[in-house]
């Protein structure tokens, strides 16, 4: 539980804890239909908006090769070096930059995708103007959010206000925070794009165990350097709520829920 153990089992920072166990466990599944959906064809020019360590980017590349083109984008120097150090042999473009102000031309993609990044974005309306802004006259967006939150989600954020703080809490459910349809699509109206359809759906995921899921989730995002800073007695009460609610979700080696997302999709006129 301290952090010579946390080292000693994961030996990471962040950026690479997130590709290696929230990516497999939760980006991956989510990205593939997100990919999916949005019909990519061979030679069609992609941006990937909010990034991360690049899985929609990565899929996006192999769906439109041969002749086509793929860029990243994410304001996180760490999570842009793990996307890099995965692709060195490929041709895809990594910017680091905020969704809000994208240093790339107009009318540059034919498809912006956005994987459960939106929420995070402090004026997601100016976010989704530039990401019209980008699209050539007819191109598309397709993003995603998660939420409402699921009760594994629910139980992990009480836990974290009870014995860490609410910010920890507060990271949680910021996460969740945007998956209302009607609010989605104001946004993506008052934003400019047309044809706007949204859709929700239940995704089944499978986890690790729960003492595992615990700790690789906390320490693949910003949620690391809070609980680092609680004493050893509070991560140990966190780590023994969190694991006594989450058995229920337990079955065969794995831990299994069910998380409501919200798919959206709109062109430019």
């Amino acid at each position: 539980m301290s952090k010579q153990h946390f080292n000693k089992a994961y030996g990471a920072n962040a950026p690479e804890n997130y590709e290696r166990f929230f990516v497999p466990a939760i980006g991956k599944p989510l990205a593939e239909d997100l990919v999916n959906l949005a019909e990519l064809r061979p030679g069609e020019k992609v941006l990937d908006i909010a990034c991360g360590t690049g899985i929609i980017t990565r899929l996006a590349f192999e769906k439109v090769s041969p002749g086509g083109s793929v860029a990243g984008l994410d304001v996180n120097p760490g999570m842009l070096a793990v996307a890099r150090s995965i692709t060195p042999d490929t041709s895809i473009d990594w910017y680091e930059a905020s969704a809000e102000a994208m240093p790339l031309p107009d009318n540059a993609f034919d498809v912006v995708l956005c994987q459960m990044g939106l929420q995070f974005v402090e004026d997601k309306l100016v976010a989704l103007q530039e990401m019209r802004r980008v699209l050539s006259p007819g191109g598309r967006l397709m993003l995603n959010v998660p939420g409402p939150k699921a009760e594994i989600f629910a139980v992990m954020a009480n836990a974290m206000e009870q014995h860490i703080n609410a910010q920890a809490a507060g990271f949680v459910n910021h996460v969740f925070s945007l998956h209302d349809a009607k609010e989605i699509q104001r946004l993506m109206s008052e934003a400019g794009f047309d044809e706007i359809d949204i859709q929700a759906s239940t995704k089944t995921l499978h986890l690790p165990m729960p003492k595992d899921f615990l700790w690789q989730y906390v320490y693949s995002t910003p949620l690391s350097a809070v609980v680092l800073e609680a004493d050893e007695k509070s991560r140990i009460a966190l780590e023994k709520d969190v694991v006594y609610k989450w058995q229920k979700f337990a079955e065969n080696g794995a831990m299994r829920f069910e998380q409501r997302m919200v798919t959206a999709s709109g062109r430019k006129a």
